[in-house]
């Protein structure tokens, strides 16, 4: 059958990569911290309360009360020269350096699970561009449904929608994979090279979740184990030496513990002076890594009793991040590429 003349001609033969990563507001201040949180706190996959019970207090209640908090502390990290969040900016930095590094038929994209730039654009553009197999690559390196389960949920709604669905696939968690452990070695190596002191302890903290998660079969915290356990390993070191921490509560049920401001104000109070905290769940920094742990953790360090603190920059851009992802998102682009 031939084509209509008037029927423009459907462009096919490329692969797209897709990064993704949480999201930010479009600016640090209340209204698009409250759009932002309204988008993020009403996917079910991060509270999994019945919408009955949780919208009047999510509309009524928080909205209300914590955009403007959150739009101080998103201000406190804001980027004003690219007048965007960090960890934007450096989503879309790692997709620039990786573009053309799995050849000319790669197109490299990224986009947020919430606010902008959103999946459901990159997508269109993927596919505009003549990609008819997309790899959706979610920048957690740890699988929570709340995180890589919501992001392929979006995939799956805008492919609902398309008449001609390319071929799909996603990234592999890899909270184990060789390479990341690697990375974060390097990384942790050098940052500690460049420290003026010497921690006694190296604090991993990462995000928290909600403790009915691990009961449910959620196997973010069995991952997060492994991957501090990896870098202890790697590093030489003791559960001791480099305890685990989960960091960024919210509400009032009991998430998985240890709590990481806690814990650092109870090593404080019991003498350890110097501390340094890595952030192996977060593949970019961001309002967790550069407020919450920067600065509130610190603050709170310090008013124990402690007298050397310093929060480690996650991989980002670094050699050794981008590295990584070379060779992960190679491995996860196996078969469509040369």
């Amino acid at each position: 059958m031939t084509r209509p003349a008037d029927h423009p001609p459907v462009r096919s033969g490329k692969v797209g990569l897709l990064l993704v990563n949480l999201g930010s507001p479009d600016a640090p201040d209340v209204p698009a911290v409250k759009t932002y949180l309204d988008q993020f706190l009403s996917d079910r996959r991060v509270v999994e309360i019945p919408p009955i019970l949780w919208q009047p207090l999510l509309k009524l209640v928080i909205l209300n009360t914590r955009p403007k908090t959150t739009a101080a502390n998103y201000a406190k990290i804001w980027d004003k020269a690219e007048n965007e969040s960090p960890l934007k900016l450096i989503t879309r930095n790692q997709a620039k350096l990786l573009d053309g590094a799995f050849g000319p038929n790669v197109v490299v994209d990224y986009a947020m699970r919430y606010g902008n730039p959103p999946m459901d654009l990159a997508l269109d553009r993927l596919k505009a561009a003549g990609c008819d197999r997309i790899c959706i690559a979610p920048l957690y390196p740890q699988y929570s449904g709340a995180t890589t389960g919501s992001v392929m949920d979006e995939v799956f709604r805008w492919a609902n929608g398309q008449r001609w669905m390319p071929a799909l696939r996603s990234l592999a968690p890899y909270h184990d994979h060789p390479a990341h452990i690697a990375a974060l070695k390097t990384s942790l190596e050098t940052s500690l090279g460049a420290l003026d002191f010497v921690p006694e302890r190296i604090v991993l903290s990462f995000h928290g979740m909600p403790r009915r998660t691990l009961d449910l079969g959620d196997p973010y915290h069995c991952q997060c184990q492994k991957t501090a356990r990896l870098l202890r390993e790697a590093m030489g070191m003791s559960a001791a030496q480099m305890p685990i921490a989960f960091q960024s509560l919210f509400g009032r049920a009991e998430w998985l513990k240890p709590y990481t401001q806690p814990l650092l104000e109870e090593m404080a109070a019991g003498g350890v002076k110097k501390v340094a905290v890595l952030m192996p769940g977060f593949s970019a920094d961001c309002i967790e890594t550069l407020e919450e742990i920067a600065e509130e953790a610190r603050d709170a360090f310090l008013e124990k009793g402690g007298t050397h603190y310093a929060a480690l920059p996650c991989l980002n851009t670094s050699a050794e991040g981008m590295a990584m992802l070379k060779t992960l998102l190679g491995e996860a682009l196996a078969g469509w590429i040369s």
